[in-house]
């Protein structure tokens, strides 16, 4: 199994069914139609069954930070286990490093403003969420739904922006090959304006994940 960043980006590469997108500030990639629309359908459904309120790392004070909602799947589950064997087969990384799947919903007017998914190192909360597996180091987000309107997920430092399509896989590094950070993956999940906006997204970490 493969854990060094370099190794992974040439898999992704190399899979002839996904796109690198042009940065060499960041190695991101997408890929259309990644899951089914039964697939998808089926994990819309847990989430909507299983949704509290999100909650962040190094919290601001700012109530309206992160306003979706978020669902932790569970293993067991047909679906996630399909999603789980996918992306292992696709990125080559250690499943054993992989946090639990994760699905999240964005009502009309709900966002994520402008963060990391690593924890930024000395916060005031990198001790609590990195001291066992260490920190995140890639990221694999799974859009459900086509979103009427907004929802987009923004990566300033890159001047790129993505929009919500069933299916879409899109992917990024959050450490660099050197071991440290990667500060130009910051990104907004911006607010959906018409609609409500489904993903599912899996991190991996250094170590093997102990929550």
């Amino acid at each position: 199994m493969l854990m060094h960043s370099d190794s992974i980006s040439e898999r992704l590469a190399a899979q002839p069914a996904i796109q690198r997108v042009p940065s060499p500030k960041a190695a991101v990639f997408q890929q259309r139609r990644f899951v089914s629309a039964n697939l998808a359908a089926e994990l819309i459904a847990l989430i909507d069954a299983g949704r509290r309120p999100s909650t962040i790392a190094d919290d601001s004070g700012d109530a309206y930070f992160r306003t979706s909602e978020t669902c932790d799947l569970a293993a067991d589950l047909l679906a996630v286990q399909r999603v789980e064997t996918m992306l292992t087969q696709l990125s080559g990384i250690d499943p054993a490093h992989g946090e639990p799947l994760q699905g999240q919903r964005y009502a009309e007017g709900q966002e994520f403003k402008p963060h990391t998914d690593y924890f930024t190192p000395g916060g005031r909360d990198f001790q609590r969420y990195c001291a066992l597996s260490g920190n995140r180091t890639w990221t694999f987000m799974i859009y459900l739904n086509d979103v009427a309107a907004g929802g987009a997920t923004r990566f300033k430092m890159l001047d790129k922006t993505f929009q919500p399509e069933a299916g879409k896989l899109l992917c990024w590094n959050n450490r660099l090959p050197d071991g440290g950070v990667n500060s130009a993956t910051l990104h907004h999940g911006m607010k959906v304006r018409k609609g409500v906006k489904y993903v599912i997204t899996k991190w991996y970490r250094e170590l093997e994940w102990r929550g």
